[in-house]
């Protein structure tokens, strides 16, 4: 029986992340208002885009790093939010923030810093059942990173983050068809490298 991406993924969890995230109903008011120095409207932001966030900086750093970075990404915002003329383009704007982010961190990482996460990095399952679905929750997350750039990041926001499709491109600024068809394209690809190097895939277990 096939497991599905979702489940494979759920035993990594990001607790700082999962508790803060909310559901949203329009940006624009909130956005005017934390221009205005509303600190708790600049929370709500916070609470609506922390996973887009996350996800970002997860395709892109080690898991320990993205979980850090989140805040930072969030404390640079802030100081530059009254810059941003266009309040409906808050998502795009952020998400930007978060890529340039990730991308300073490589630039002052240490040279033998590896972008892969390792089983070893979290706390050991109290069974070796659990052992084996966080190896490969890991495995998976790892496969996804050595994908093209165009794929990582809406599969991250997909599966890891639980985001929908529609919600990836309003958060991201991107087209609706263009998330459609680099998740359709991504999985296609992620499936094929998944098959070949499963640590513990068998027959009838592919995603």
């Amino acid at each position: 029986m096939a497991i599905s991406v979702e489940a494979r993924f759920e035993p990594l969890e990001w607790p700082s992340v999962s508790a803060a995230a909310g559901k949203d109903s329009g940006d624009e008011p909130l956005v005017k208002a934390a221009q205005g120095g509303d600190r708790a409207a600049f929370g709500q932001l916070y609470q609506r885009y922390v996973r887009m966030v996350h996800g970002i900086l997860l395709a892109r750093v080690p898991s320990v790093a993205a979980e850090d970075l989140v805040h930072d990404v969030f404390l640079q915002a802030l100081p530059k939010l009254r810059a941003l003329r266009d309040v409906s383009r808050f998502g795009p704007w952020l998400a930007a923030i978060a890529r340039n982010r990730a991308t300073d961190f490589h630039r002052r990482a240490k040279p033998d810093c590896s972008l892969e996460d390792r089983a070893g990095t979290a706390e050991p399952a109290e069974n070796p059942e659990g052992q084996v679905g966080i190896e490969d929750s890991i495995a998976l997350l790892n496969a996804v990173r050595e994908l093209p750039d165009v794929y990582r990041e809406p599969l991250i926001l997909r599966f890891v983050e639980g985001m929908t499709g529609p919600e990836i491109a309003a958060r991201t600024g991107l087209t609706h068809g263009s998330v459609r068809v680099n998740l359709h394209r991504g999985m296609h690809l992620l499936r094929e490298k998944w098959q070949r190097h499963a640590p513990h895939a068998k027959k009838g277990q592919g995603l």
